[in-house]
């Protein structure tokens, strides 16, 4: 009955261990770290319903075919990764398959876990527990995306059991019950006939191969540039429509709701004609707790081919997968706040190679990391010439900020910009102005001395909220009405920093007959109709020009570039120009008047790259630098961090590679330290192993305090 059941894949995983007779799991002296259940006791006579569970118990037999039940138990232990062996119960034989949710007892727990694998004898000599219950018979992991997160585990020196949690949603059973069972049928390459040509990738010498390539059925593996005033969401649509083409299945990731929603319309609009029901759907964790898992189950069951969601969509079950797609995979909303911290955009490549599948990266920008898949050969380029970059994108200048300008002073930008914005307004187009910081005043300081105001209580930085309101203080809230400067007893405050808001109330004094709109943390707006305004937004947050008549921004503006250039981060530079791109190509064509200002030194390289839009030379010499100093993606890099005691003691007892070299200690949050270990790129894997085996030594020995590891943090500095 069994000899057809697929196990799920480990990707050399750690040899597993097993489940005793006595409904305790092997390494019986260590517990989990949640509270134990109390198990009854028998006294005489018990109550009826523990007789009967009892009795079930005793009376349970193993299945006939493929009895013994490869578990991986959801525990928080890094010395106990590894599967587990259980009996499966007779009555649960056909429920019992791999991928589907459980129950067992571990160490005197009833916990869960997921049935990875059915085999027929288990090596562990002793006798074996049953499974306690099947959740679901849903088989949720699929044996591609097991394959994937036990690699994902190994690479960021995490356990398969955080990587699942990870990798599936919750259960809903209301949604299971909703969804039925569905269609269970694999991408048909001739429904594929979607009408969308691929036009746009003309103006790409290398892309109309690559939807070539892909409609083919072949694994391009490609880095793309983005033309400024690009509709980026309509060419990710057309790659994904030349994959279905070749019967396979597309995931498409992207960093923020936002951008989903845009790349859900545009697959809408070019899957239109495939099917008369929808061929795809869309994956984010506002649609609420049984709305994503319905949509997780159509994908799991095959019936849409087609997936696009945000970061931990990349773990999304699509079958015959043929193409993985990130967009602007420097935005830091992709690396996952949760253990082991893995990056989307190296979740992504894993699983392109893993299933054979092609690969297209594509942002306005370009990080070091994609210009590393382009130099290695792994990865082709795909760009527009020079002359067709100078088409498309808009007049920029760069103004240094002297504080010779007067108007500068009065009106938040120097005179360039103010004429750039009045001419833009005056042409009937709205005017885009970017402001690194939200809110009013986020930052104020003495007017007399200019020592920056501090919080009497605590010593954190004051802030202004609004005009009329008192000083608060950023860290503890409490207001400072009564401030006094500690350096010079003055009492009068200045701004340090402009936020957003302010920036609007200022713009919108010098121009009083213009309605100015803002869009950051407190609002995001989707969109701005074609008509003269001012839109003041914080980075990430810029709307895009539609309605009738877009043809995007007449000016933008680019204000207190000191805020992104000066942070003490590696990626300053390329961040930086992240941004200031984004927002550059929402404006028209130079041809057509759309205008640049950026108040920053034209010599600055950042600004350089902005001015000529050429990504790929700013990332080309971030990559040489890095290189040079031994900086991922050149090299691998551990950052460990927790108190020195046990920081000090994972060091010890990990067998780092030769030749590893540990940096630091430098002073972390609350009291702890934080090391960086750096090795050849590689020796990664090594390295990885090395710091997973001494976490598990320091978790077999219940040491206090834990340890965090990230392996390539995406802020190193």
């Amino acid at each position: 009955m069994h000899s057809g059941t697929m196990p799920l894949p480990l990707g050399g995983g750690p040899a597993p261990d097993s489940a005793r007779s006595t409904n305790v799991a092997a390494e019986p002296t260590t517990k989990p770290t949640t509270k134990p259940t109390t198990e009854p006791t028998t006294t005489g006579t018990t109550t009826a319903p523990e007789t009967v569970a009892a009795k079930r118990r005793r009376e349970r037999s193993p299945a006939a075919t493929l009895p013994v039940a490869r578990v991986c138990v959801d525990v928080n232990l890094p010395h106990l990764d590894r599967l587990f062996d259980y009996l499966v119960p007779a009555d649960a034989d056909e429920v019992a398959q791999p991928g589907v949710r459980v129950r067992v007892r571990f160490a005197g727990q009833l916990l869960d876990g997921i049935l990875l694998d059915r085999v027929a004898e288990s090596e562990h000599g002793g006798r074996l527990a049953y499974l306690e219950k099947v959740v679901s018979p849903e088989r949720v992991l699929t044996p591609e995306v097991a394959q994937l997160a036990r690699a994902v585990a190994d690479r960021y020196a995490g356990t398969l059991a955080d990587v699942l949690r990870l990798a599936l949603p919750p259960r809903h059973a209301r949604a299971e019950k909703k969804a039925g069972r569905g269609a269970d049928g694999s991408n048909d390459p001739a429904t594929a006939t979607a009408a969308a040509a691929g036009a746009g990738w003309v103006a790409y010498p290398a892309g109309v191969a690559l939807l070539r390539a892909l409609a083919d059925g072949r694994d391009p593996r490609a880095v793309w540039t983005a033309l400024p005033g690009e509709p980026w969401p309509a060419r990710i649509a057309e790659a994904a429509v030349a994959a279905r083409r070749s019967g396979r299945g597309v995931l498409v990731v992207v960093a923020d709701a936002r951008d989903l929603d845009r790349v859900d319309a545009a697959l809408t609009i070019a899957l239109a004609e495939e099917d008369k029901r929808s061929s795809h759907v869309a994956l984010s964790a506002a649609l609420g707790p049984e709305e994503r898992y319905l949509r997780f189950l159509r994908a799991l069951r095959g019936e849409v081919s087609v997936v696009a969601g945000t970061r931990a969509a990349a773990f999304a079950p699509v079958r015959d997968l043929g193409l993985v797609v990130m967009w602007d995979d420097g935005d830091d909303l992709y690396a996952e706040p949760r253990a082991p911290y893995p990056h989307a955009r190296e979740v992504l490549l894993t699983r392109a190679h893993l299933a054979g599948a092609g690969v297209l990266i594509g942002g306005f920008g370009r990080t070091a990391e994609a210009q590393q898949l382009v130099e290695s050969g792994w990865a082709k380029e795909i760009a527009a010439d020079r002359e067709t970059v100078r088409s498309r994108a808009p007049h920029v200048s760069a103004i240094a900020d002297d504080g010779r300008d007067a108007q500068a002073a009065t009106a938040r930008m120097p005179t360039i910009a103010w004429r750039a914005a009045r001419d833009a307004l005056a042409a009937g187009a709205p005017v885009l102005v970017q402001v690194p910081r939200r809110g009013y005043l986020p930052a104020v300081a003495c007017a007399a001395c200019r020592a920056p105001a501090r919080c009497v209580h605590c010593h954190g930085p004051l802030s202004l909220r609004s005009a009329t309101g008192p000083a608060t203080c950023r860290w503890c809230a409490r207001a400072a009405a009564g401030w006094t400067c500690v350096q010079c007893g003055g009492r009068a405050l200045r701004s340090a920093v402009v936020g957003a808001r302010r920036t609007a109330e200022e713009l919108g004094r010098v121009f009083p007959d213009v309605p100015v709109r803002t869009s950051g943390r407190d609002g995001v707006l989707a969109s701005v109709p074609a008509e003269p305004s001012l839109v003041v937004a914080t980075p990430g947050a810029e709307p895009i020009v539609a309605g009738a008549g877009a043809d995007g921004y007449g000016a933008v503006l680019l204000l207190d570039t000191w805020a992104l250039l000066t942070r003490a981060d590696l990626r300053a530079g390329e961040e930086t120009l992240r941004r200031w791109l984004a927002a550059a190509a929402l404006a028209r064509p130079a041809e057509r008047g759309g205008r640049v200002i950026v108040i920053a030194d034209g010599g600055l390289a950042p600004v350089q790259a902005l001015v000529r839009f050429d990504p790929a030379w700013l990332a080309a010499r971030d990559l040489a630098e890095r290189r040079e100093l031994r900086f991922p993606p050149a090299a691998r890099i551990a950052s460990v961090s927790g108190t020195p005691a046990a920081v000090a003691e994972l060091l010890t007892v990990a067998r780092l590679p030769d030749g590893a070299e540990v940096l630091g200690p430098v002073p972390a949050a609350d009291g702890e330290e934080r090391y960086l270990v750096r090795v050849p790129r590689g020796d990664g894997r090594r390295l990885a192993d090395a710091l997973h085996a001494g976490v598990g030594v320091r978790s077999a020995r219940k040491s206090p305090d834990a340890v965090r590891i990230q392996i390539d943090p995406h802020e190193l500095l």
